[in-house]
Order: C-alpha cells, then sequence, then structure tokens
C-alpha cells in the first residue's frame, strides 16, 4: 500500500481502539474514489485486538510560518512542527487538514506523522529576510509541538533555539509534560517577556482524558507542568479546550480553581468545535464511550449552533450563542472573580517584539525530498 494512502481498513461497526482517539479511518472529503465497508463473511471469528502502530515519515518544507487574519484568534503567525497528533483527541479540528494528504482524519491522523524536520534552518532563513517585522509566534498550534516523536527528533527544541538566539516572541501551547525540557530556553526568554505557555486541560477525570485524549499527558501530570513552569518564571494559562456538554463540561470550576491553585494565571475556554471531518468521527467516539448520552450531548452542541451541528462564522464557532453558551461563559467567569485570577491575568502582560535581531548565520535550507539545495 502505498505510504500516503488510507493505513488500515477497519471492516464491521466502529469500535473503540485500546490508546486512540479515532474509532475508524473515516474516508477524508478530498479523496477521488469513495469506499463502502461490505461483511462478505471472512471476518468473522477474528477476535484479535488490531493493533496501529505510528509511522512518522520525514517531510523537507518548503515554507515554516503561517499567517491567518481570523479576528477571533489572538495570534498572527503560527509555526506547527508536525503534521497529524499521536496525541489522538477525537475533537482536534486539524483532523480534516490530513485530507489534503491523501490521508484519513481519523486513525491515520494519529498514526501517520509528518515531521517539518527542516523547520528551524526556514524559520531562521525566514527571519533573517530584510522585509520581515517581528511578532509574537504561536507554536504548536495545529499540533501539539510536543507530541511524543518530539521526544528524539528534538524539532520543536531546535526551532526554540533559534527564536532564543534572535530575542524573538513565542507563545506555546500544549498538552504534553515534555515542554519542561525545554525549560533553560524559556525561562530565559520569560526573563525577558520573550515566552509563555498554555497547557490545555479539558478535565480532571482520568478515565475520560484517557478516551478523549489517549495519547496525552493525564491531567495531573499537567498541573504538575504548569507548578514547574510557574516556578520556573515562565508566566502559565490553562486553556479548557474544547468544553464538552455532559462530558467535560461538569468539570469546569474544578479545572479552573486546580490550575489556579497549580500557578495559572489566566483562563482561555473553546466550545466543542466539530468542522468538517470531525464531527462524524466524534459521532462515532460519542457511540462508542458514552452511547448513554450521545444523544443528549449532540442536542446540547446543536442548542449552542444554532440548531446545526457546527456554526464557522467569527464571533460563533469559539463560544458558541445561545443560553446554554451564555451560561458557560458565566460560570467561568464567576469562577475566575471567585478565585481573583483577574488580577494575576494583568501580570500576563504582551510578550515584546522590540528585542528581535536578525540571525547572524543563514545556511542553505534544503527543501527538496532528495535534500537537493535550491538555487533562489
Amino acid at each position: 500500500m502505498d505510504e500516503w494512502q488510507t493505513a488500515q481498513w477497519l471492516p464491521g461497526p466502529p469500535q473503540a481502539q485500546k490508546g486512540r482517539g479515532a474509532v475508524s479511518n473515516l474516508q477524508g472529503r478530498h479523496e477521488v474514489h469513495g469506499r463502502e465497508q461490505f461483511d462478505d463473511g471472512w471476518d468473522h471469528g477474528d477476535d484479535e485486538p488490531r493493533v496501529f502502530k505510528t509511522h512518522v515519515t520525514d517531510e523537507m518544507a518548503k515554507s515554516i510560518l503561517t499567517r491567518n487574519s481570523s479576528p477571533d484568534i489572538p495570534f498572527n503567525v503560527s509555526l506547527n512542527p508536525y503534521r497529524g497528533c499521536e496525541h489522538g483527541c477525537i475533537y482536534c479540528f486539524a483532523r480534516p487538514s490530513h485530507s489534503y494528504l491523501g490521508m484519513s482524519p481519523g486513525l491515520d491522523f494519529e498514526t501517520r506523522i509528518v515531521a517539518k524536520v527542516n523547520a528551524a534552518e526556514l524559520l531562521r532563513q525566514e527571519l533573517a529576510k530584510p522585509s520581515y517585522v517581528p511578532e509574537s509566534i504561536a507554536l504548536g498550534v495545529n499540533t501539539d509541538a510536543y507530541q511524543p516523536c518530539e521526544r528524539s527528533l528534538k524539532i520543536t527544541r531546535r526551532v526554540l533555539e533559534v527564536l532564543h538566539e534572535c530575542d524573538h516572541p513565542v507563545g506555546l501551547i500544549t498538552k504534553s509534560s515534555l515542554i519542561e525540557r525545554d525549560i533553560d530556553l524559556l525561562s530565559d526568554m520569560a526573563a525577558k517577556r520573550l515566552a509563555s505557555a498554555a497547557i490545555t486541560i479539558t478535565t480532571l477525570d482520568g478515565d475520560i482524558a484517557r478516551t478523549l485524549e489517549p495519547r496525552a499527558a493525564a491531567p495531573a501530570r499537567r498541573l504538575r507542568t504548569i507548578r514547574t513552569l510557574t516556578d520556573a518564571g515562565i508566566p502559565v494559562g490553562v486553556s479548557i479546550a474544547p468544553i464538552i456538554p455532559f462530558v467535560t463540561e461538569p468539570d469546569i470550576e474544578r479545572v479552573i480553581e486546580a490550575a489556579c491553585e497549580a500557578g495559572a494565571l489566566h483562563v482561555n475556554y473553546i466550545v466543542l468545535r466539530l468542522p468538517w471531518e470531525v464531527n462524524p468521527l466524534f459521532q462515532q467516539w460519542l457511540e462508542a464511550h458514552f452511547p448513554d448520552r450521545a444523544q443528549r450531548v449532540m442536542n446540547r452542541i446543536r442548542d449552542m449552533r444554532g440548531g446545526k451541528d457546527y456554526q464557522a462564522e467569527f464571533g460563533k464557532r469559539m463560544h458558541g450563542e445561545g443560553v446554554w453558551a451564555d451560561l458557560i461563559k458565566q460560570r467561568v467567569e464567576k469562577t475566575v472573580r471567585k478565585l481573583g485570577l483577574e488580577r494575576r491575568m494583568i501580570r500576563f502582560r504582551q510578550l515584546d517584539a522590540g528585542r528581535f535581531r536578525r540571525p547572524l548565520s543563514v545556511p542553505a535550507v534544503a527543501t527538496k525530498g532528495n535534500g537537493q539545495l535550491d538555487l533562489f
């Protein structure tokens, strides 16, 4: 089978896969040929559990910085060292991006990882351009920059070394305790108002987290990471994303309280988003893990999305609208006031882009699959 085709075919109804978030390899919307499951009788009696191994493919990227003009995203520039994410969060809004690669947004997204191995070199080249205007770079927004393969590949580490060398501001968001590895760089940058971090915590329930985000750090471990970063002088916030009605929603206050106790300076939240293929994948997950409340969850989501499964409009897509969306907002704001987090937020100052200095050396960057260098 071609490396870029769907990695696995799952006969029969979708079933929970141990250590994985998606329960199927749903066909991507850009595929030319359609496929349907058909029981030909040959698979009966095969009760052996399927093993879905992770495959990491190196990519020589052509560019590394992504720019957006969305009014409801608090950054303009982002950098993602990886495509796909082994954390396997079923709700990940980046899943549909795997369709562009000819792979499934389902199990392929969390088992077929693409690593941009020349990310640091491309970044150095970008920062050296006379036309480059520095502003904070959001690192690891689409997929987690500290997912398991980063432990050995160290692409994120090399990117941070370039930013550290150039005194360039960076904001990170992750579910992984691996960020603690880079405290030496981040602490020094934070002292110059050049670095901040956000740790995503959806729930404090370990059992739910194991199915929702199967290969991310446990909730208690993420709280320890907030404390560790805070003690190192790195400003940290907590991202409650996403809030899923009747699944993670009951934990809103507990997550904020625990993060506050761990040292978090601010709180951000996002209501569950179901763009493109995330919608059927999430509903399959619901039926596999929470069949008793699946319909209630979807009904409440539709209440906050104008009767639809999802609204993509700016100003609505992050927090939803209607009575239930307003109640969630009130619960977050009330807890923030109760804990005095508003006073802490004042200390969470904007990062400083005024210290930026261009890199002293800019080596040639390989961007072709065969390692050949670009002439221009």
